[in-house]
């Protein structure tokens, strides 16, 4: 059963995740990844806040390891920052990787922080 709502959440997350990162979230004209920024800064809040709750573990598993799983992606993020480096654009690089890092765990400690609270 605990494999059946992994698979189920992931199957949502992914579709959620293509289409906010390549239909609503608008293309930048300067190459910045803004789609798989956002779903990843977003993704962290939303596990932050689903952790800080205390969830159940049918919960945990549906929407932390299978939605929230697949939502978010560590791989497109590396292989957008090789890009970004491959075309010498290692400013943006830098800053993407920052912004990533530093903004998911800031949004993640807020979520966490919310939910410890609700």
């Amino acid at each position: 059963m605990n494999m059946i709502l992994v698979a189920i959440g992931g199957f949502f997350g992914a579709m959620a995740r293509f289409y906010v990162g390549n239909k609503l979230v608008p293309t930048v004209k300067s190459g910045f990844p803004a789609g798989t920024f956002f779903v990843n800064i977003t993704g962290s809040f939303l596990l932050g806040l689903l952790t800080g709750t205390v969830a159940s573990t049918t919960t945990s598993l549906l929407i932390g390891i299978g939605f929230l799983g697949s939502y978010t992606t560590f791989s497109t993020f590396k292989v957008e920052i090789i890009r970004q480096l491959a075309d010498k654009k290692s400013k943006e690089a830098l800053l993407y990787m920052i912004s990533s890092y530093f903004g998911g765990i800031a949004l993640a400690f807020i979520g966490f922080v919310i939910g410890k609270a609700v």
